[in-house]
């Protein structure tokens, strides 16, 4: 039993005065923070360590736009007169290089520097691109110049069209730079390589984000004019006579440091996107290029790539390769002397050496950039000057490598890479091997060793001693398996028995199961119902007819008193106290109209809502506009009596405080969510600001919404009227139970 609703309200009333009443004292007492002054320049920005970046500082920046590549998805940068910055505006549309702009956002400390984040930002004009500031490449590795626009040169490493931008690798003195910028038209990137260059953009790092550590830097150029042809490569290496491979590092006269150099031999080997291996008569070159193709053992070619060192000897790098005609030739691999090997020479060449095998291993094979590439066999080789390695790469493992035995002395032809130090003296020796047949069994192995004669006699005893054991166990396991098998048999006839009694009363019991449930949630319903119902009731009543009566009551106090002596005065006050008492039933008649749903007893949703609309804007000065949009559908009772009171709710408030000439009700079945959206022209209001007047409106809609797994938004100004949308999932299956708990409730 519940008790006296009026009990039950007067309770409600004095327990919601006393929450509002500490609420209040709380917000009081409780000291605001003063707000942080917005950071306004991009030297500010990047002055905050990582720590303060991460607060999410806010930030006002105007400046221009000096890179915004198509592929960034938005983002940019932007440089003011202290520096530049990246700007996260991820996903959204970015401005065009040369914009002036504004931009707000907040702070945050990026992978490697910190940055804007969350922007927002707007064009307030065109400018030119602020004046780069000349810096050297090797400058730029620190990456302190992260975001602002500089101006560097540099000789043409590669160059190559990639996603309709030109990218370019930049190097002086072994520092390296990429550059993407806007093709030349009508240039072969072909002809940049070995060009002297000057590049305007803006700087960009590349970073280990986990890390926060620099790992290269780029330049970004928007536009033609910022990439210029300072000189071209002086003349063509190819045209050039073949540079012999074991004078590439000696002295020249008139040699210029980023100058190409040109080799001609035969291939030894080619490891794919790393690097070829070439021969000529005077010896062995490792050269490096990015270039596509295969180029077969044996196959005679040019190429001419720019000279630097490894480990104190040459290599050729960035190399350009052309292959000449013609069936790939035999190679003859060189018997060399271990004494020339340890005086660092025969580096590059294809060698025979002489050793005995003491071990083997395989494991993936990583390529420099990171990606797999098969599966890298490697012996240990005892020769007589030492040990080596050999290394063999394969796409797949290759159960072949056991032809070769450990323990074998064995001769391997392969290409001789060695570790030097300063004064040339060999550190390490690996032999590359192009093929397995380079490897050559001299001696095998005697198979019969002490250590394999014990552990066949260990293995031969424990074997015996095994089937000894295993006859007597399997003996009298067969003994005891027949008199199993029986007692199993009797068994499962009483299991399956037990099994078919058991599934019977599991269904009996589901079923009740499931009849005690739906009881029990259909209890629950109501009873959160009812809960739901007197709640809000409380708060029309506490926000209208309890104010009111007490009104009336100061009224006819004050015209009871002045009745003998200024019956005027009284007359006044009886006609204050007349109008409250009506305003009051009006109030009482929608608390009473909200415990019924009439309307949707003898209309659909759309003719429910149309009918309530008329009823509660009638005998005011308010025009009355109902749009139906979309094929209306029967939905759910609980979801029908919710929207049929949120409207109810919202045009309440609309004839009690806006003030307004017209209202527009629009109800739009637009699956999978249907909207209802309330619009005035009334005085309007500031959605941030708390409600005035204690009214519970905007709060019993959003509630009511919420339970149904649904949002409200509200726009509204001061003297610009009142927008208030609601928006429900067709498929609130959760939020209906709830909500089917607190809209609806029994009619009187």
């Amino acid at each position: 039993m519940f008790p006296p609703a009026s009990l039950l309200f007067g309770r409600l009333a004095v327990l919601a005065g006393l929450f509002a009443a500490m609420v209040l004292a709380r917000a009081e007492s409780a000291p605001s923070a003063p707000a942080a002054a917005p950071l306004r320049d991009a030297a500010a920005v990047l002055s905050l360590t990582g720590e303060q970046a991460s607060q999410g500082r806010r930030i006002v920046l105007n400046g221009v736009v000096t890179a915004a590549e198509p592929d960034w998805s938005g983002q940019f940068f932007v440089q003011d007169a202290t520096g530049g910055v990246f700007v996260e505006n991820y996903g959204a549309p970015a401005p065009e290089p040369g914009d002036v702009v504004t931009i707000e956002g907040v702070s945050h400390p990026g992978a490697f520097a910190p940055i804007v984040s969350r922007p927002t930002w707007r064009k307030t004009g065109r400018a030119a691109l602020p004046e780069p500031r000349r810096v050297r490449i090797e400058d730029l590795n620190t990456g302190g110049e992260d975001g602002e626009r500089v101006e560097v040169t540099g000789v043409v490493r590669t160059a190559r069209l990639e996603h309709q931008r030109l990218l370019v690798d930049l190097a002086v003195v072994g520092h390296r730079l990429q550059v993407s910028t806007r093709p030349p038209p009508e240039t072969d990137p072909a002809t940049l390589v070995g060009a002297r260059v000057r590049v305007r953009g803006t700087v960009a790092t590349h970073y280990i984000g986990a890390l926060r550590h620099l790992t290269s830097v780029a330049v970004y150029a928007p536009r033609l004019e910022d990439f210029t042809v300072l000189e071209a490569e002086p003349a063509d290496p190819f045209l050039s006579p073949a540079t012999p491979v074991n004078s590439v590092a000696q002295y020249r006269r008139g040699r210029l440091a980023e100058q190409r150099v040109h080799v001609r031999g035969v291939v030894t080997l080619q490891r794919p996107r790393e690097d070829v291996f070439l021969q000529d008569p005077s010896g062995g070159l490792r050269i490096v290029t990015a270039q596509p193709g295969r180029w077969p053992v044996g196959t005679t070619i040019e190429a001419a790539g720019f000279l630097e060192y490894e480990g104190h000897l040459p290599l050729l790098r960035d190399a350009v390769i052309r292959a000449e005609p013609g069936a790939p030739a035999p190679l003859v691999p060189r018997r060399v002397q271990p004494a020339a090997i340890a005086q660092g020479e025969h580096h590059g060449e294809l060698v025979t050496l002489r050793g005995r095998v003491l071990d083997r291993s395989t494991r993936p094979n990583i390529r420099a950039d990171g990606s797999p590439a098969g599966f890298v066999t490697t012996w240990m080789l005892q020769g007589p000057a030492g040990s080596c390695t050999v290394e063999h790469i394969s796409p797949e493992r290759d159960a072949s490598l056991a032809r070769i035995p450990i323990g074998s002395d064995a001769e391997v032809d392969g290409i001789c890479v060695l570790t030097v130090d300063p004064n040339g003296k060999l550190t390490s020796l690996r032999l590359l091997l192009p093929s397995l047949s380079g490897w050559r069994v001299l001696q095998r192995p005697s198979w019969l060793t002490p250590a394999r004669l014990l552990l066949g006699l260990a293995v031969l005893t424990a074997l015996l001693v095994f089937v000894l054991a295993w006859l007597l166990t399997v003996a009298k396991k067969n003994a005891a398996l027949h008199r199993l098998v029986h007692e199993l048999e009797q068994a499962r006839g009483k299991l399956q028995e037990a099994h078919d009694t058991l599934e019977q009363k599991v269904a009996e019991r589901t079923a009740q199961l499931q009849v005690e449930m739906t009881a029990r949630k259909t209890a629950e319903v109501q009873f959160r119902a009812v809960l739901a119902e007197r709640t809000r009731l409380a708060r029309d009543l506490h926000d209208t007819l309890e104010q009111t009566l007490a009104g009336i009551a100061l009224r006819l106090n004050t015209a009871a008193k002045l009745a003998r002596r200024d019956p005027d005065g009284s007359e006044s006050h009886l006609q204050f106290a007349r109008n409250w008492l009506h305003q009051s039933q009006v109030d009482l008649r929608r608390s009473i109209w909200d415990l019924r749903s009439r309307e949707l007893e003898q209309f659909d949703l759309p003719g429910a809502l149309r009918l309530s609309a008329e009823q509660l804007v009638q005998g005011t000065a308010i025009t009355l506009d109902v749009h139906i949009e979309g094929t209306p559908v029967r939905l759910p009772e609980v979801m029908e009596e919710n929207v049929l009171r949120i409207a109810q709710e919202a045009l309440t408030n609309i004839a009690k405080h806006a003030q307004a000439t017209r209202v527009t009700l629009r109800l739009s079945f637009a699956p999978p969510v249907l909207r209802l959206r309330v619009e005035d022209n009334g005085v309007g209001f500031d959605p941030q600001q708390p409600a005035r007047d204690g009214h519970f409106g905007l709060v019993g809609i959003g509630e009511r919404a919420k339970r149904l797994d649904g949002r409200v938004s509200i726009q509204s100004r001061p003297g610009h009227g009142t927008q208030i949308t609601v928006e429900l999932p067709l498929s609130a299956c959760p939020g209906a139970a709830t909500a089917s708990a607190a809209g609806a409730s029994p009619s009187p």
